[in-house]
């Protein structure tokens, strides 16, 4: 966190006034005494809760009606997602289920749990086919993560990804439905991803899934209504 000056202006109110130190005391004339001036301290750090702590929270409706998920010990707020977002991740969602059967889960915007301190919420992911009802599902459960970017992009591509490269998530998927193009993210170490390959969404082109080479994904019928 920054440090915070006072600027010393007098219309100026800081909304830190108090906890910034006093850097320079007045002169007393009945005083021989000098008075050093002090060096600022930095303020406090933002509190950090663990996934226990969030769920708590959840539990007792602190959270109500607010579209937050837990990353890094910080509780964020998503952004609000509109119709193109909305539809292509029906759309790619859909054909997912339909191209992989009964051998994934497709779970759309439903929580993950990464570590003690991460639980997002990705609009799509792609599961180990078996009962979630005990727990959200685990990295070891997950093949792939999918998030649809409209407004997000920046986020999903410099936030999001190492989050998820740190967690050891095998293979992440951001689809650009802005600038068409789809972000595939792959080779997964200890801090980030090795790997990059973007597709273009216009085009004819298909890819696989890691954990399916077997099945072909087109890339035109990912974005369609299924029917």
């Amino acid at each position: 966190m920054k440090e915070v000056t006072d600027t010393g202006d007098p219309g100026t109110t800081s909304p830190f006034l108090g906890l910034v130190p006093y850097l320079k005391c007045r002169d007393d004339s009945n005083s021989n005494m000098s008075h050093p001036a002090t060096t600022p301290s930095r303020l406090p750090a933002p509190a950090k809760w663990s996934v226990e702590e969030y769920h708590q929270m959840t539990a007792v409706g602190l959270l109500q009606n607010r579209h937050v998920e837990l990353l890094n010990g910080d509780i964020v707020e998503m952004s609000p997602v509109g119709s193109l977002h909305e539809g292509r991740g029906d759309n790619v969602a859909d054909y997912l289920r339909e191209r992989l059967g009964r051998r994934a889960r497709v779970r759309e915007n439903k929580a993950i749990t990464l570590s003690s301190s991460s639980e997002p919420e990705p609009d799509i992911a792609v599961v180990e086919y078996r009962d979630y009802t005990d727990h959200h599902p685990y990295p070891e459960n997950i093949f792939l993560l999918i998030e649809i970017a409209n407004s997000s992009l920046d986020y999903d591509l410099q936030v999001k990804r190492p989050i998820y490269a740190q967690a050891a998530i095998q293979e992440y998927w951001v689809m650009d439905v802005s600038g068409q193009k789809l972000h595939v993210f792959t080779g997964v170490d200890e801090a980030d991803y090795q790997s990059e390959r973007i597709f273009d969404l216009t085009s004819d082109q298909s890819l696989s899934m890691q954990a399916f080479p077997d099945i072909e994904l087109s890339l035109a019928q990912m974005q369609q209504l299924r029917g």
